[in-house]
């Protein structure tokens, strides 16, 4: 064999070897988070209102009955697949939130497993923090905007706050379409839902948001629920995907393992890490 020809092998060799271990790292998904210490207590429940537009109504009754838990908080632990950039990554994921006010997100991206980058987010009282591997990013308005639309989306998980909370509001627009506003500070924010006109499910809810500080303009998201699991007797959607709209493909699969909701997590949420 020749020279050169042989070092051409023995390159191709390790780059194919390289290129199935990535491939296996890629694919061995991380271990789920310790359960929170903390259970569910036994949930309040209220009527649902009776002013709701219909496919809302509908949609409701699916995920409940006719009486809506009462919750305040909610801890939301599962696995992910991510693509913040270029190829899907696994992931594990911790979101904390004080219903409809602020929430903590804690993700690991792992390779084999293990963590290789921890992101720490947090929504609190209006502002927003985001600490990355790629810097951290706070005290910017179209962000706070961005956050608080996150807050309400990621909401679809402690789905009673929609019918609940005295801040928002839903309009009929048809038969299988309503606009669900949300308060932003002093203001509004509106997200277009549609429903399943057969199975009375949610397909996907979706508003136009930033996704960096330095946009110009406000992009198509979307919340879609890939299925459903029902978890302390409330109909959650999971996996559901999270999809920029000129992005066209998911950015995130979140797939939902354990819900704990109305614990205390005044200081939890304002913790760093798992």
């Amino acid at each position: 064999m020749e020279p050169v020809f042989r070092v051409v092998v023995i390159v191709l060799g390790v780059l194919i070897a390289l290129a199935a271990l990535g491939w296996l790292g890629l694919n061995i998904p991380p271990r789920p988070f310790p359960a929170y210490p903390q259970p569910t207590p036994e949930l309040t429940t209220v009527p649902l209102p009776a002013d709701l537009p219909e496919p809302v109504a509908r949609y409701y009754r699916l995920v409940f009955g006719d009486r809506a838990p009462l919750i305040t908080s909610a801890v939301i632990s599962g696995r992910a697949s991510v693509r913040p950039a270029g190829p899907t990554l696994p992931a594990r994921f911790r979101f904390t939130h004080q219903a409809g006010q602020n929430y903590r997100h804690y993700i690991e991206v792992t390779f084999f497993g293990l963590p290789v980058m921890k992101v720490n987010e947090h929504y609190i009282d209006g502002q927003a923090r985001f600490a990355t591997p790629g810097g951290l990013v706070e005290n910017e308005p179209k962000i706070d905007m961005a956050a608080n639309l996150g807050l309400w989306g990621e909401s679809v998980w402690l789905p009673s706050i929609f019918v609940t909370d005295p801040r928002v509001r839903w309009e009929a627009v048809n038969a299988t379409t309503a606009r669900l506003i949300v308060p932003f500070g002093e203001t509004e924010e509106a997200f277009s839902v549609t429903f399943d006109p057969d199975s009375g499910l949610m397909r996907y809810a979706e508003a136009l948001r930033y996704r960096e500080a330095t946009d110009e303009e406000k992009i198509l998201w979307r919340i879609e629920p890939l299925g459903w699991q029902r978890l302390h007797g409330v109909l959650i959607p999971t996996p559901a995907a999270v999809i920029w709209m000129d992005q066209g493909t998911p950015w995130a699969i979140f797939s939902i393992e354990e819900v704990v909701y109305n614990v205390d997590v005044s200081d939890y949420i304002r913790a760093t890490g798992p």
